[in-house]
Formats: structure tokens, C-alpha cells, sequence
């Protein structure tokens, strides 16, 4: 009797774990009809009621714990984004209205792993009553709207904050790329937080408007723990007050992750991971016969001062013009001598193609602005 009670019990569960997902799967076909619709419609009054017919049922979704982990792979056009720690869920998307502004809607999705609660939220975007670059800590209903692309959970203490990166396709004349933080008290949401350090100025938020014109790369790199971004600059001095004229200048700048916040560090060294491949093909000049052959090698950095290395035991320092003298007929002449970088080749990477000539002259610039 007691095996086929446990049997009764197990099918029972089964059955119900399968209603489950069956049901978010067809409520993902309506989000899919609805999402069309809004996609498809034409001007803004006809927008705003396909959008909230299409947000009613996200809201509805979004009340099933089971929401937080399942793939809603149909929706294209909406941006869904997991933390690594599988504890927050972002579903985001933008409205373009007739003038080519853009409303952003958010929904953000948690599980409170101590207290084992799933809360889900809803930040409504206020930006029109809002300071245009917010500075403070805010909440849900006065949201500034974004579209956000990752999410890095940053421990402090016995709280996890969620640092987050996002878009925003601000005016005609300029864009703004983002960091913020998302956290917890109990279930009410809060962004913004004071992590940011810049010398002796900490920030709860950072904002960088650039010029529509170009583009901005702001990206995590997990391996060394950075926010790595593009350092901006404006295209001629006379526009320095004016950020619509702001492009990236070449060099490079980080947020560094140190004991729970992000240390500005200017001048940082890109690099390029290349596809992600294990393994890349490279042509190679075959010494016995003179022909140009294919060879498959390792997609990895080699460090040349390693005696394992195919090439290695050489001493690999990278170099520096400094300047010098010497006696050339009785007299003293300035030379340029290349200096040794004593530092550690394994803690130094360099970006695929770097002009250094263009690189000079911009840090010039950006000296003098």
C-alpha cells in the first residue's frame, strides 16, 4: 500500500510540475501575439494600448515563480537577462514613438534565496519628472528607463548588490550608456548605491553621453574583474560643455572591482579575446620548401620569457623612450633610449591593433581639455 501511495504521489507531482510549465508555455504564445501586434502598430495613441495590453500580461506572467527561470525564447524583440547566481531576472523592452523617443518598460524578477521568497517588480519609467542624469538612490516608480544588457552581482557584506549596464537611446543628437545597481531591502527595490569611487568622489550611479553619431563599448570582463569602457572625449575643445559632441578617444578607462566597489582606474590596456575559439588557424611560412601552409594552434597567450614556450626563454619586456645624452664631439647631445618595463608580462595584455601615434595624440588632447 505504501508503494502505490508513494507511486499516486510522485505521478501527482509529475503532473503538476508538467501543468506548470505547459501553462507558461502557451501564456508565452499570447505574450507572442501581443508582442507582434505592438511591434506592428502605427502611431503612438495605437502604441500605448498594444503596449499595455502586452505589459498586463507580463505583469500576469511574471507572478509565477516559475518565470524566473523559464526561457521565453519566442518574444525577439524583448530583452531577457539572468544574473550568474540565477537569483534575478530582468524582461526589458522600449516603445519608439512618432518623434523617435523611446518609453522603456522593465520588470525585474528576484528570489530572496534566505528567506526563500520570489518577488517580482515593475519599474515604471518616470523620466519626464525626473533630474536628467539622477544621482540619488530611487525606487521603482521613479525610474529613469534603460534597456540593460548584464548584470554582475557585486557581495556586500551579507547583501548582494546587482550592479547592472544599460542603453539608453536619450535624444537625436546623443545616447547614453550606463551602470547602476539594483538590491533588496526585504521586497522593496532600490537602485543605486554608493560604489563607485572616482579619487576622492563616490558616485551611486555613473552616466556617459556620447555623441549619436559613434558608438560607446562598455563591457565586463569577468577574468580581471573590470567594467572596461570607452573614454570619451569631445571632438574639438571649443565643445567640451556639450556632450552631444563626445566621442571615444582611443584610450581606454576601468572600473575595478575592489572589496565591493568600482575603482576608477584611467588608461587601462585593451584587449581583444578574439572568437572565443579554443583552438585558431594561423599561415605559416614552412622554412624547408618556402610555401606560405595552414596551421591549427591554441587560441592563448604565450608568454615568450617561458622556457616551455615553442619560441621561448627569451626576455620579454615591453619598452619606453626616455631621454639620454651622450659626448659626441666634446659636446653633450639628448638622445632616445629604450627604457625596460620591469613589470610582470603575465599581468600585461595588449589590445590586436593599436595605432600609437593616433593614441599620443588624443591623450595629448585629452590633457589639455
Amino acid at each position: 500500500m505504501k508503494q502505490f501511495t508513494s507511486f499516486l504521489l510522485i505521478l501527482v507531482l509529475t503532473t503538476f510540475s508538467f501543468g506548470q510549465t505547459k501553462d507558461l508555455s502557451s501564456m508565452e504564445d499570447e505574450l507572442v501575439i501581443l508582442l507582434s501586434n505592438l511591434r506592428k502598430a502605427e502611431g503612438d495613441q495605437a502604441k500605448v494600448t498594444a503596449n499595455k495590453l502586452f505589459k498586463e500580461k507580463i505583469a500576469e506572467v511574471t507572478q509565477q515563480k516559475e518565470a524566473l527561470n523559464f526561457p521565453f525564447s519566442k518574444m525577439e524583440t524583448v530583452g531577457i537577462i539572468d544574473s550568474p547566481d540565477k537569483q534575478l531576472r530582468i524582461i526589458n523592452w522600449n516603445v519608439e514613438k512618432d518623434d523617435f523617443s523611446h518609453t522603456y518598460n522593465c520588470f525585474v524578477l528576484h528570489f530572496d534565496k534566505r528567506k526563500k521568497k520570489y518577488f517580482a517588480t515593475e519599474l515604471i519609467d518616470n523620466s519626464f519628472g525626473m533630474p536628467f542624469h539622477p544621482s540619488e538612490i530611487i525606487n521603482a516608480t521613479n525610474w529613469y528607463g534603460a534597456l540593460y544588457y548584464k548584470i554582475i552581482p557585486v557581495k556586500k557584506g551579507s547583501k548582494t548588490l546587482y550592479t547592472v549596464l544599460g542603453w539608453d537611446h536619450n535624444s537625436s543628437m546623443s545616447q547614453v550608456k550606463l551602470i547602476d545597481v539594483i538590491y533588496f531591502t526585504g521586497k522593496t527595490l532600490k537602485l543605486g548605491a554608493p560604489i563607485f569611487k572616482e579619487g576622492k568622489i563616490t558616485k551611486k550611479r555613473v552616466f556617459f553621453e556620447h555623441s549619436k553619431k559613434t558608438s560607446m563599448s562598455l563591457k565586463y570582463e569577468s577574468d580581471r574583474e573590470r567594467i572596461i569602457f570607452d573614454h570619451l572625449s569631445p571632438e574639438s575643445p571649443s565643445m567640451k560643455k556639450f556632450r552631444s559632441f563626445y566621442v571615444p578617444d582611443m584610450s581606454y578607462d576601468a572600473y575595478i572591482l575592489e572589496d565591493g566597489k568600482w575603482i576608477l582606474n584611467e588608461d587601462v590596456i585593451g584587449v581583444n579575446k578574439g572568437n572565443g575559439e579554443k583552438k585558431q588557424t594561423v599561415y605559416v611560412l614552412n622554412e624547408k620548401n618556402g610555401k606560405v601552409e595552414e596551421r591549427e594552434i591554441k587560441a592563448d597567450w604565450k608568454n615568450p620569457s617561458d622556457p616551455q614556450n615553442p619560441n621561448g626563454g627569451t626576455e620579454h619586456v615591453a619598452v619606453t623612450p626616455q631621454e639620454s645624452k651622450e659626448t659626441k664631439d666634446g659636446k653633450e647631445h639628448k638622445i632616445k633610449l629604450d627604457k625596460k618595463d620591469k613589470r610582470d608580462p603575465k599581468n600585461v595584455s595588449f589590445q590586436d591593433q593599436v595605432v600609437n601615434k593616433k593614441k599620443k595624440k588624443y591623450r595629448k588632447r585629452r590633457r589639455k581639455n
